[in-house]
């Protein structure tokens, strides 16, 4: 069957359509994405802004025609960490459906990290044993430990790489002052989480998902994209240090022109960046391995699963009450 999944996050509108089927590979088919920065259109206040929700509309409007064309059995659609804090999220959220016919699901953050953690588990299997999984993105970081499919542990907090260049700096690259502020908030905001992920148990595998880590890896000597997602990818902290003391006394103009690194996302890879080094110090990890399974392949394997392998599949999703067709929260199936 062929699936679409829409992910609203605070960077891009994300339509990824995949060929799949219970117990197979999802194999990519097309992909569609918006920079569209969401976060960056709240207003003081914490609301989406009119013109933010009207690009919103728009993008969605995109993304459905996309996935209609492509021949969609099924659209799963979701929203991250934008719309999770925006003060008028459910009206945006209402106007969202009206206008386009789509409802956006909006995911806890620790959903996020269990999502991304199932797409982790079966990129590796079980033979990767106990594994521990970090995804920064624009507005939170995910991060979850355990030894089956469902995670033991699961956090998420508000230290996204957007969301901290646009708290903590106020220029371009950062002043030092701003770095090591910033150091010394993330250091006490993970510590806490840091102690409940060791006491989880020590990993067999760590690994690093989202476009920030890859781009980190990539400057660190990854294999460039184009080499296919089965080449081992590795970010390591001695790398990752080197890079950040780099990356940080650059502005975002002169990132942009680095191999790797998109240009809409150059303003916030310093962060990125410091997000990753604090992560790794935190949770005395030496390396991580590069995934290229994350979020939008963990909804998609979780819709796969409750198939029971005659149902039939609802081409609306928009009539499903939670925006993701027949997928019902996290939780409720992992104790169901």
């Amino acid at each position: 069957m062929r699936l679409g999944v829409l992910d609203v996050g605070s960077n891009t509108v994300h339509l990824l359509v995949v060929d799949a089927q219970r117990g197979g590979h999802p194999t990519p088919m097309t992909s569609d994405k918006t920079e569209l920065r969401l976060a960056e259109h709240l207003d003081p206040t914490g609301a989406l802004a009119p013109a933010g929700e009207d690009a919103l509309v728009k993008a969605v409007e995109r993304a459905s025609a996309v996935a209609e064309t492509a021949g969609c059995a099924d659209l799963l659609a979701f929203a991250t960490s934008a719309l999770r804090d925006a003060t008028n999220s459910a009206a945006v959220l209402a106007a969202v459906r009206d206008r386009t016919g789509v409802s956006l699901q909006v995911l806890p953050g620790e959903d996020e990290a269990r999502y991304t953690f199932l797409a982790v588990r079966r990129w590796y299997g079980w033979s990767a044993g106990r594994l521990l999984v970090l995804d920064i993105g624009g507005g939170s970081l995910e991060l979850a430990s355990g030894l089956d499919e469902h995670p033991a542990v699961a956090e998420s907090l508000p230290m996204g790489a957007g969301r901290l260049t646009r708290e903590c700096f106020r220029s371009d690259p950062p002043s030092r002052r701003e770095i090591d502020e910033l150091r010394l908030r993330l250091d006490a905001q993970l510590a806490p989480v840091a102690r409940r992920l060791r006491r989880a148990g020590t990993p067999d595998l760590a690994v690093g998902t989202s476009k920030t880590f890859r781009s980190l890896a990539r400057l660190t000597g990854a294999a460039p994209s184009g080499a296919g997602p089965r080449v081992r990818r590795v970010l390591t902290d001695v790398g990752l240090r080197q890079l950040a003391s780099f990356v940080t006394r650059m502005s975002s103009h002169d990132l942009a022109e680095l191999e790797g690194v998109s240009p809409s996302r150059a303003h916030q890879l310093a962060a990125g960046a410091l997000v990753a080094e604090a992560a790794m110090r935190a949770l005395r990890l030496t390396q991580l391995e590069i995934c290229p399974w994350a979020l939008r392949e963990g909804v998609i394997l979780r819709r796969l699963d409750t198939l029971d392998g005659t149902a039939q599949i609802d081409r609306s999703a928009h009539d499903a009450p939670d925006g993701l067709g027949r997928l019902t929260p996290f939780e409720a199936r992992c104790t169901g």
